[in-house]
C-alpha cells in the first residue's frame, strides 16, 4: 500500500477570523493543497478536507479543524480514525510568534510553547512527534498575545504571505520525496 499523509492547517473558522495572524496555518494550507494538486475541500463534522495524490500513488489530505484553534485535536483525532495515518506522515502548519514575521521552519516533535491549537493536537492525539511548519508571525510589543494573533495581518505582511506559502510549499515537497528526514 502506498504511503498516507496528513498535512494540517490550524486557524479559526468564519469570515471574522480569515486574516489573523492565528490563521496562518489556514491561508498557508490553502496554497499549498492547490499547489500539490488536491481537489477542492469537503466538509465533515468538525472541518474540511481535500485529498491529492503524489507521483507515487500515496494519499495526501490536506485538513483544517474547524472547531476553533483551542479545540484543534478533536477534529484531527476523528479525522485519523476515519483515515489512519502513522504520526511520523503528520505535518501541522501553524503561527509562531517567536520567529520574526516570513521565516518558516520545520520542526519535528516537541511541546506546544503554549499554543493552543498544538496542545489540544497532542492531548487528544497522545502524541508531540508530528511534524510542524512554523510560519513566523513576530512577537508583540506588548504583553498581550492572545489580541495579538487573533488580530489581522498588516496589509504588507497579507501580501507578503504567499513567499510563506511558498517557503512552507518547498518544505512539505521535500519532505514528502523523503518522510523519514526532516527537510531544510
Amino acid at each position: 500500500m502506498a504511503d498516507r499523509f496528513l498535512i494540517i492547517g490550524l486557524g479559526n473558522p468564519g469570515k471574522k477570523y480569515s486574516k489573523n495572524r492565528h490563521n496562518a496555518g489556514f491561508l498557508a494550507l490553502d496554497g499549498v493543497a492547490s499547489a500539490l494538486g488536491a481537489g477542492s475541500f469537503a466538509k465533515d463534522k468538525k472541518g474540511e478536507w481535500a485529498l491529492a495524490h503524489g507521483r507515487d500513488q500515496s494519499e495526501i489530505y490536506f485538513y483544517k479543524p474547524l472547531e476553533f484553534m483551542n479545540l484543534s485535536g478533536g477534529g484531527v483525532k476523528d479525522f485519523t480514525k476515519k483515515h489512519p495515518v502513522e504520526t511520523s506522515r503528520v505535518v501541522v502548519l501553524h503561527d509562531e510568534i517567536e520567529l520574526p514575521f516570513g521565516e518558516v521552519r520545520w520542526k519535528v516533535g516537541g511541546g506546544h510553547k503554549g499554543h493552543n491549537g498544538l496542545r489540544d493536537i497532542i492531548a487528544r492525539c497522545g502524541s508531540p512527534d508530528f511534524h510542524r511548519v512554523r510560519l513566523g508571525v513576530g512577537r508583540p510589543d506588548h504583553d498581550d498575545v492572545a489580541e495579538y494573533v487573533l488580530s489581522d495581518f498588516m496589509p504588507e505582511e497579507f501580501q507578503s504571505f504567499s513567499l510563506m506559502t511558498d517557503k512552507a510549499k518547498s518544505l512539505i515537497e521535500k519532505w514528502l520525496v523523503n518522510p523519514d528526514k526532516a527537510p531544510g
